[in-house]
Protein backbone atom coordinates (compact mmCIF):
# COMPACT_ATOMS: atom_id res chain seq x y z
CA UNK A 1 0.00 0.00 0.00
CA UNK A 2 0.91 3.47 -0.55
CA UNK A 3 1.36 6.09 2.12
CA UNK A 4 -1.80 7.72 2.77
CA UNK A 5 -1.96 11.28 1.03
CA UNK A 6 -1.90 14.78 2.80
CA UNK A 7 -3.61 17.48 2.14
CA UNK A 8 -5.79 20.18 3.44
CA UNK A 9 -9.66 21.33 3.64
CA UNK A 10 -9.57 24.05 1.22
CA UNK A 11 -10.86 27.57 1.72
CA UNK A 12 -12.02 30.61 -0.30
CA UNK A 13 -10.37 33.09 2.32
CA UNK A 14 -7.55 35.59 1.36
CA UNK A 15 -5.88 34.58 4.10
CA UNK A 16 -6.40 30.85 4.00
CA UNK A 17 -5.07 31.19 0.37
CA UNK A 18 -1.66 33.23 1.49
CA UNK A 19 -1.11 30.22 4.46
CA UNK A 20 -0.80 27.51 1.72
CA UNK A 21 0.38 29.53 -1.28
CA UNK A 22 4.28 28.01 0.09
CA UNK A 23 3.16 24.20 -0.02
CA UNK A 24 1.20 24.85 -3.43
CA UNK A 25 4.43 25.99 -4.74
CA UNK A 26 6.32 23.11 -3.57
CA UNK A 27 3.57 20.53 -4.54
CA UNK A 28 3.47 19.51 -0.74
CA UNK A 29 -0.70 19.24 -0.65
CA UNK A 30 -1.08 15.89 -2.15
CA UNK A 31 -4.87 15.50 -2.02
CA UNK A 32 -7.27 18.39 -1.57
CA UNK A 33 -10.51 18.14 0.24
CA UNK A 34 -13.96 20.46 -1.17
CA UNK A 35 -17.03 21.14 0.66
CA UNK A 36 -18.51 21.68 -2.33
CA UNK A 37 -22.26 22.28 -1.29
CA UNK A 38 -20.66 25.87 0.61
CA UNK A 39 -20.63 27.19 -3.11
CA UNK A 40 -23.92 25.97 -4.18
CA UNK A 41 -25.87 29.20 -4.01
CA UNK A 42 -22.37 31.40 -5.06
CA UNK A 43 -19.97 31.44 -7.94
CA UNK A 44 -16.72 30.39 -7.71
CA UNK A 45 -13.66 32.76 -8.61
CA UNK A 46 -11.95 31.60 -11.60
CA UNK A 47 -8.89 30.98 -9.49
CA UNK A 48 -10.46 28.25 -7.51
CA UNK A 49 -12.29 26.99 -10.33
CA UNK A 50 -8.86 26.51 -11.84
CA UNK A 51 -7.10 25.21 -8.93
CA UNK A 52 -9.81 22.08 -7.95
CA UNK A 53 -10.22 21.34 -11.48
CA UNK A 54 -6.57 20.72 -11.53
CA UNK A 55 -6.77 18.40 -8.51
CA UNK A 56 -10.02 16.54 -10.19
CA UNK A 57 -7.80 16.15 -13.70
CA UNK A 58 -5.01 14.73 -11.31
CA UNK A 59 -7.46 12.41 -8.82
CA UNK A 60 -6.36 13.90 -6.32
CA UNK A 61 -9.67 15.55 -5.46
CA UNK A 62 -11.91 13.99 -2.75
CA UNK A 63 -15.95 15.95 -1.32
CA UNK A 64 -17.32 16.95 1.50
CA UNK A 65 -20.90 17.50 2.48
CA UNK A 66 -21.95 19.67 5.11
CA UNK A 67 -25.60 20.78 4.76
CA UNK A 68 -27.59 17.30 3.50
CA UNK A 69 -28.66 16.43 7.21
CA UNK A 70 -28.41 12.47 6.86
CA UNK A 71 -30.58 12.10 10.20
CA UNK A 72 -34.06 14.58 9.05
CA UNK A 73 -36.89 12.38 10.05
CA UNK A 74 -39.30 14.14 7.50
CA UNK A 75 -37.77 14.57 3.70
CA UNK A 76 -37.50 17.94 2.03
CA UNK A 77 -37.54 19.86 -1.09
CA UNK A 78 -34.29 20.86 0.59
CA UNK A 79 -32.25 17.83 0.03
CA UNK A 80 -34.22 16.51 -2.93
CA UNK A 81 -32.47 19.63 -3.98
CA UNK A 82 -29.13 19.09 -2.77
CA UNK A 83 -28.90 15.55 -4.44
CA UNK A 84 -29.90 17.01 -7.26
CA UNK A 85 -27.11 19.53 -7.36
CA UNK A 86 -24.43 16.95 -6.32
CA UNK A 87 -24.93 15.10 -9.61
CA UNK A 88 -24.19 17.89 -11.24
CA UNK A 89 -21.13 19.02 -9.41
CA UNK A 90 -19.66 14.83 -9.59
CA UNK A 91 -20.30 15.03 -13.09
CA UNK A 92 -18.19 18.44 -13.51
CA UNK A 93 -15.05 17.07 -11.83
CA UNK A 94 -13.72 13.89 -10.48
CA UNK A 95 -13.74 13.14 -7.25
CA UNK A 96 -12.22 10.25 -4.93
CA UNK A 97 -14.82 9.91 -2.85
CA UNK A 98 -17.75 11.64 -0.95
CA UNK A 99 -18.80 12.39 2.62
CA UNK A 100 -20.90 14.01 5.04
CA UNK A 101 -21.69 14.52 8.53
CA UNK A 102 -23.41 12.46 10.87
CA UNK A 103 -26.14 14.31 12.87
CA UNK A 104 -29.23 16.47 11.54
CA UNK A 105 -29.87 20.08 11.31
CA UNK A 106 -33.84 19.90 11.16
CA UNK A 107 -36.11 22.65 9.88
CA UNK A 108 -35.31 25.47 7.33
CA UNK A 109 -35.10 27.85 10.24
CA UNK A 110 -32.63 26.14 12.16
CA UNK A 111 -30.27 24.27 9.18
CA UNK A 112 -27.48 26.87 8.98
CA UNK A 113 -24.18 24.99 9.82
CA UNK A 114 -25.41 23.18 13.43
CA UNK A 115 -25.32 19.50 12.99
CA UNK A 116 -26.60 18.05 16.02
CA UNK A 117 -26.05 14.48 18.02
CA UNK A 118 -28.71 12.30 16.67
CA UNK A 119 -30.68 9.97 18.91
CA UNK A 120 -28.64 6.50 18.61
CA UNK A 121 -31.97 4.70 17.99
CA UNK A 122 -33.01 1.69 15.86
CA UNK A 123 -35.80 4.15 13.70
CA UNK A 124 -32.66 6.87 13.77
CA UNK A 125 -30.64 4.53 11.92
CA UNK A 126 -33.07 3.43 9.89
CA UNK A 127 -33.83 6.85 8.87
CA UNK A 128 -30.14 7.37 8.45
CA UNK A 129 -29.69 4.35 5.88
CA UNK A 130 -32.51 5.19 4.30
CA UNK A 131 -31.07 9.03 3.31
CA UNK A 132 -27.35 7.58 3.09
CA UNK A 133 -29.01 5.04 0.30
CA UNK A 134 -30.21 8.36 -2.11
CA UNK A 135 -26.82 9.55 -1.46
CA UNK A 136 -25.14 6.65 -2.74
CA UNK A 137 -27.81 5.80 -5.59
CA UNK A 138 -26.88 9.26 -6.64
CA UNK A 139 -22.71 9.09 -7.16
CA UNK A 140 -20.80 6.34 -8.38
CA UNK A 141 -17.92 6.87 -5.75
CA UNK A 142 -17.69 5.90 -2.47
CA UNK A 143 -19.33 7.13 -0.07
CA UNK A 144 -18.16 8.01 3.84
CA UNK A 145 -19.70 9.37 6.97
CA UNK A 146 -17.56 12.11 9.66
CA UNK A 147 -17.42 11.13 13.53
CA UNK A 148 -19.31 13.94 15.34
CA UNK A 149 -17.24 16.34 18.07
CA UNK A 150 -20.61 16.99 20.17
CA UNK A 151 -22.79 14.72 22.37
CA UNK A 152 -25.30 15.20 25.08
CA UNK A 153 -23.84 12.53 26.96
CA UNK A 154 -21.31 10.07 27.39
CA UNK A 155 -23.12 7.15 26.47
CA UNK A 156 -23.46 8.81 23.03
CA UNK A 157 -19.79 9.18 22.86
CA UNK A 158 -19.22 5.38 23.74
CA UNK A 159 -21.90 4.24 21.03
CA UNK A 160 -21.48 6.36 18.14
CA UNK A 161 -18.54 4.22 16.81
CA UNK A 162 -21.11 1.03 16.20
CA UNK A 163 -23.98 3.06 15.49
CA UNK A 164 -21.84 4.43 12.79
CA UNK A 165 -20.33 1.15 11.88
CA UNK A 166 -23.99 -0.43 11.11
CA UNK A 167 -24.99 2.87 9.18
CA UNK A 168 -22.72 2.00 6.49
CA UNK A 169 -22.84 -1.47 6.43
CA UNK A 170 -25.11 -1.82 3.49
CA UNK A 171 -23.31 0.42 1.13
CA UNK A 172 -19.70 -0.29 2.11
CA UNK A 173 -19.13 2.63 3.30
CA UNK A 174 -16.29 3.95 4.98
CA UNK A 175 -15.55 6.61 8.28
CA UNK A 176 -13.76 9.71 8.40
CA UNK A 177 -12.33 9.66 12.28
CA UNK A 178 -11.97 13.22 13.30
CA UNK A 179 -9.36 13.22 15.99
CA UNK A 180 -10.14 16.73 17.04
CA UNK A 181 -13.47 15.63 17.71
CA UNK A 182 -12.57 12.62 19.79
CA UNK A 183 -10.80 15.34 21.35
CA UNK A 184 -13.50 17.16 22.17
CA UNK A 185 -15.44 14.37 24.03
CA UNK A 186 -12.59 13.04 25.62
CA UNK A 187 -12.12 16.78 26.85
CA UNK A 188 -16.31 16.91 28.00
CA UNK A 189 -16.46 13.51 28.95
CA UNK A 190 -13.08 12.69 31.02
CA UNK A 191 -13.13 9.29 28.61
CA UNK A 192 -9.64 8.82 27.46
CA UNK A 193 -8.99 9.61 23.74
CA UNK A 194 -7.97 5.72 22.87
CA UNK A 195 -10.60 4.26 24.62
CA UNK A 196 -12.86 6.28 21.80
CA UNK A 197 -10.77 5.65 19.44
CA UNK A 198 -10.71 1.81 20.15
CA UNK A 199 -15.08 1.59 19.77
CA UNK A 200 -14.72 2.78 16.07
CA UNK A 201 -14.53 0.32 13.39
CA UNK A 202 -11.36 1.18 12.62
CA UNK A 203 -10.57 -1.03 9.47
CA UNK A 204 -13.21 0.63 7.80
CA UNK A 205 -11.30 4.47 8.30
CA UNK A 206 -10.18 5.96 5.20
CA UNK A 207 -9.80 9.12 5.68
CA UNK A 208 -8.05 11.34 9.34
CA UNK A 209 -9.14 14.69 9.92
CA UNK A 210 -6.95 17.13 11.82
CA UNK A 211 -7.96 20.37 13.29
CA UNK A 212 -7.44 22.51 16.37
CA UNK A 213 -10.16 23.98 18.38
CA UNK A 214 -10.82 25.82 21.47
CA UNK A 215 -12.35 26.50 24.67
CA UNK A 216 -15.33 27.60 26.26
CA UNK A 217 -15.65 28.70 29.49
CA UNK A 218 -17.67 26.43 32.08
CA UNK A 219 -21.44 28.35 32.28
CA UNK A 220 -21.19 25.80 35.97
CA UNK A 221 -17.45 27.56 36.78
CA UNK A 222 -16.47 23.86 36.31
CA UNK A 223 -13.88 22.44 33.76
CA UNK A 224 -14.27 24.49 30.53
CA UNK A 225 -15.78 22.44 27.19
CA UNK A 226 -13.77 21.51 24.62
CA UNK A 227 -15.34 23.11 20.80
CA UNK A 228 -14.71 21.86 17.56
CA UNK A 229 -14.22 25.60 16.19
CA UNK A 230 -11.01 24.72 13.56
CA UNK A 231 -9.59 28.37 14.58
CA UNK A 232 -6.24 27.33 16.10
CA UNK A 233 -3.60 24.78 15.93
CA UNK A 234 -3.34 20.71 16.77
CA UNK A 235 -3.44 19.64 19.92
CA UNK A 236 -0.38 17.82 21.50
CA UNK A 237 -2.92 15.50 22.88
CA UNK A 238 -3.81 14.34 19.08
CA UNK A 239 -0.13 14.88 17.52
CA UNK A 240 0.58 12.27 20.60
CA UNK A 241 -1.77 9.43 19.20
CA UNK A 242 -1.68 10.18 15.41
CA UNK A 243 1.04 7.86 14.83
CA UNK A 244 -0.94 4.64 16.35
CA UNK A 245 -3.89 5.89 14.81
CA UNK A 246 -2.51 5.50 11.56
CA UNK A 247 -1.09 2.19 11.79
CA UNK A 248 -4.09 0.69 13.33
CA UNK A 249 -5.69 1.94 10.62
CA UNK A 250 -5.77 -0.18 7.85
CA UNK A 251 -7.40 0.72 4.98
CA UNK A 252 -6.53 4.62 5.75
CA UNK A 253 -5.65 6.62 2.04
CA UNK A 254 -5.90 10.47 3.24
CA UNK A 255 -5.32 12.58 6.08
CA UNK A 256 -6.72 16.33 5.63
CA UNK A 257 -5.92 19.16 7.75
CA UNK A 258 -8.85 21.67 8.63
CA UNK A 259 -8.63 25.18 9.37
CA UNK A 260 -11.18 28.16 8.93
CA UNK A 261 -9.90 30.58 6.06
CA UNK A 262 -10.31 33.60 8.51
CA UNK A 263 -9.10 32.27 11.48
CA UNK A 264 -5.40 32.49 10.09
CA UNK A 265 -4.97 36.36 11.08
CA UNK A 266 -1.43 36.85 11.63
CA UNK A 267 2.07 35.80 10.65
CA UNK A 268 2.32 33.60 13.84
CA UNK A 269 -0.65 31.66 12.62
CA UNK A 270 0.16 31.25 9.33
CA UNK A 271 3.57 29.94 10.65
CA UNK A 272 1.88 27.45 13.21
CA UNK A 273 -0.53 25.97 10.08
CA UNK A 274 2.25 25.92 8.14
CA UNK A 275 4.43 23.68 11.05
CA UNK A 276 1.14 21.34 11.72
CA UNK A 277 1.53 20.65 8.04
CA UNK A 278 5.34 19.61 7.77
CA UNK A 279 4.66 17.79 11.22
CA UNK A 280 1.96 15.94 9.45
CA UNK A 281 3.99 15.10 7.01
CA UNK A 282 7.04 14.04 8.79
CA UNK A 283 4.97 11.67 10.88
CA UNK A 284 3.51 9.91 7.38
CA UNK A 285 6.71 9.54 6.06
CA UNK A 286 8.49 8.17 9.10
CA UNK A 287 6.04 5.24 9.32
CA UNK A 288 6.12 2.09 8.25
CA UNK A 289 3.40 1.54 5.17
CA UNK A 290 4.82 -1.66 3.73
CA UNK A 291 2.95 -4.95 3.80
CA UNK A 292 -0.60 -3.17 3.43
CA UNK A 293 -3.24 -2.98 1.00
CA UNK A 294 -6.13 -0.58 0.28
CA UNK A 295 -9.50 -2.11 0.40
CA UNK A 296 -11.01 -1.92 -3.04
CA UNK A 297 -14.57 -1.01 -3.09
CA UNK A 298 -17.47 -1.34 -5.72
CA UNK A 299 -20.73 0.13 -5.37
CA UNK A 300 -22.77 -2.36 -4.37
CA UNK A 301 -26.85 -2.64 -5.48
CA UNK A 302 -29.58 -1.46 -2.51
CA UNK A 303 -33.17 -1.52 -2.75
CA UNK A 304 -34.80 1.88 -2.34
CA UNK A 305 -38.08 2.80 -2.03
CA UNK A 306 -40.07 5.51 -3.84
CA UNK A 307 -40.79 7.07 -0.78
CA UNK A 308 -38.25 8.29 1.38
CA UNK A 309 -38.74 6.93 4.81
CA UNK A 310 -40.44 9.42 7.19
CA UNK A 311 -41.07 9.19 11.10
CA UNK A 312 -43.27 12.61 11.78
CA UNK A 313 -42.99 11.67 16.05
CA UNK A 314 -39.06 11.85 15.51
CA UNK A 315 -39.42 14.93 12.79
CA UNK A 316 -41.68 16.79 15.42
CA UNK A 317 -39.00 15.90 18.71
CA UNK A 318 -36.51 17.63 16.90
CA UNK A 319 -38.21 20.36 15.79
CA UNK A 320 -39.34 20.84 19.82
CA UNK A 321 -35.74 20.05 20.77
CA UNK A 322 -34.50 22.33 18.30
CA UNK A 323 -36.65 24.88 19.25
CA UNK A 324 -36.07 24.44 23.23
CA UNK A 325 -32.20 24.53 22.20
CA UNK A 326 -33.13 28.02 20.21
CA UNK A 327 -34.95 29.87 23.01
CA UNK A 328 -32.51 28.81 26.07
CA UNK A 329 -34.86 27.20 27.89
CA UNK A 330 -32.97 26.04 31.15
CA UNK A 331 -31.36 22.68 31.21
CA UNK A 332 -32.73 21.69 34.10
CA UNK A 333 -36.38 21.75 32.26
CA UNK A 334 -35.17 20.33 28.75
CA UNK A 335 -34.14 17.10 31.15
CA UNK A 336 -37.36 16.92 32.27
CA UNK A 337 -39.38 16.81 28.76
CA UNK A 338 -41.09 14.15 27.80
CA UNK A 339 -39.17 12.75 24.28
CA UNK A 340 -39.86 9.01 22.94
CA UNK A 341 -36.34 9.33 20.88
CA UNK A 342 -34.12 11.37 22.98
CA UNK A 343 -33.22 10.27 26.77
CA UNK A 344 -32.78 13.83 27.66
CA UNK A 345 -32.75 12.71 31.72
CA UNK A 346 -28.98 11.55 31.02
CA UNK A 347 -28.06 14.68 29.11
CA UNK A 348 -25.08 16.78 30.78
CA UNK A 349 -26.29 20.13 31.30
CA UNK A 350 -22.93 22.04 30.05
CA UNK A 351 -23.29 20.19 26.68
CA UNK A 352 -27.29 20.79 26.69
CA UNK A 353 -25.99 24.96 27.05
CA UNK A 354 -23.12 24.70 24.61
CA UNK A 355 -25.77 22.95 22.15
CA UNK A 356 -27.56 26.49 22.57
CA UNK A 357 -24.51 28.53 22.29
CA UNK A 358 -23.79 26.88 19.14
CA UNK A 359 -26.92 27.10 17.80
CA UNK A 360 -26.93 30.94 18.36
CA UNK A 361 -23.55 31.06 16.75
CA UNK A 362 -25.11 30.04 13.64
CA UNK A 363 -28.33 31.74 13.92
CA UNK A 364 -27.58 35.48 15.17
CA UNK A 365 -31.30 36.49 14.24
Amino acid sequence: MKKPLLGISMMAESEFVSAILPLLQSSSIEVLEWSFDTFYNAKEPVWLSDLLNFYSENSRLIGHGVYYSLFDAKWNDRQKIWLEKLKKEVHKRQYNHLTEHFGFMNTENFHQGVPLPVSLHSQTLQIGKDRLHRLQDAVDISVGIENLAFSFSVDDVKEQGLFLDQLIEDIDGFLILDLHNIYCQACNFEVDMQEIIQSYPLDKVKEIHLSGGSWQESIYGKKSIRRDTHDDDIPDEIWAVLPSVLLQCKNVQYVIIERLGHSIKTERDKQNFLSDFIKAQTIINDLDWSGRENRFWSKKEVNISKKPLEDIVLYEEQTRLTKLLFDNVEPSLIKKENFQYFNTKIWNEEMIMTAQNILKKWNPY
